[in-house]
């Protein structure tokens, strides 16, 4: 595995493909609090670029590009959170999307537990330390312990992809599980206007 640690935007010469595994670091998991401050990204070929993002400019046009690009299918575990935070600090929609979380939730209904340590663990036999999480990612300089734990969070989801992929197919859900993702740039701008936790759909 090879990091590549990026400041201010990803490299224009750099070149993901069609599917690119991307997750994100905050300062905090509240979405009109918290900062975005780091944006990690994987082709799937075991090399991860960290992206870590200046404050509050936000001036990465290439870093944009991609994560705006119609014809790139971004993967993420948890992409509510991901497509709210980069709408709301980068004014980019992420989309397509495949999200892992809810891949899961819908063709894992044997277990409650859809945390990415978990279907990692049981889909691709890889134990994720997650001892990073909650560090400082608004430091001035990310550590060599971040930096790998940054990357380890994108490494496996194409893996994740192919074998959730696999069982949505055999249960028939495919469909409903594209449809969920394609609601995924609404239900972050609900999130962002103040419906986070309200159920629109609910009679009361």
């Amino acid at each position: 595995m090879t990091v590549h640690y990026h400041r201010g935007d990803l490299p224009a010469d750099v070149d993901l493909g069609p599917l690119v595994a991307i997750d994100t670091e905050t300062l905090g998991l509240s979405l009109t609090r918290d900062a975005l401050c780091v944006v990690q990204l994987s082709s799937g070929d075991g090399d991860a670029h960290v992206v870590q993002l200046i404050r509050p400019e936000y001036d990465c046009p290439n870093l944009k590009a991609l994560l705006g690009d119609p014809g790139v299918e971004k993967i993420l575990h948890f992409a509510r959170f991901d497509v709210a935070m980069v709408e709301r600090s980068l004014g980019v929609t992420l989309a397509p999307v495949f999200c892992t979380k809810i891949a899961s939730k819908l063709c894992r209904t044997y277990t409650d537990r859809h945390g990415l340590k978990d279907v990692t663990r049981e889909l691709v036999g890889i134990d994720m330390n997650k001892q990073q999480q909650s560090s400082d990612w608004g430091a001035d300089e990310l550590s060599k312990a971040q930096l790998e734990y940054a990357a380890s969070d994108v490494l496996y989801l194409h893996q994740l992809r192919e074998r959730l992929s696999v069982m949505l197919e055999r249960e028939g859900r495919t469909e409903m599980a594209k449809a969920c993702f394609d609601f995924l740039p609404m239900r972050a701008k609900l999130d962002l206007a103040g419906w986070p936790d309200t159920d629109i759909f609910a009679h009361a």
